[in-house]
């Protein structure tokens, strides 16, 4: 996505294809209250589905726990193989999508993240 203005469209493709594979129907969707999810269009899609939009508190990213863990593994995934190889750090962004690509392809049993931290 080049622009947050674009995450609409994105969404009514992912929604259709999530729904077709998984053959169950979305029913809530949680936020962090990013503007891109709360414009009328938005939610007067969402009410038009049946889907109930959950927003969590502002400033807790806490709250959404599963999105921070993953954005963490990633993070440590690519600081693990840009500084592991002693890269420069424009390599950063093909690291993340290393990441992501190898985190999206995995079983997740299968895969076992070790942090710098875990190493001590």
């Amino acid at each position: 996505m080049k622009a947050k203005n674009a995450v609409f469209y994105y969404f009514k493709i992912f929604l259709a294809m999530a729904e077709i594979f998984c053959g169950n129907k979305l029913m809530t969707l949680r936020t962090d209250r990013g503007g891109e999810y709360m414009s009328h269009e938005f939610n007067a899609f969402l009410h038009e589905r049946g889907i109930s939009l959950q927003c969590t508190m502002p400033y807790t990213p806490q709250q959404n726990g599963v999105a921070e863990r993953m954005n963490r593994t990633l993070l440590e995934m690519a600081r693990c193989m840009v500084k592991g190889k002693h890269l420069p750090d424009n390599f950063w962004l093909e690291a993340v999508m290393c990441a992501n690509y190898v985190l999206s392809h995995c079983p997740t049993k299968a895969l076992t993240v070790i942090t710098p931290y875990d190493a001590w």
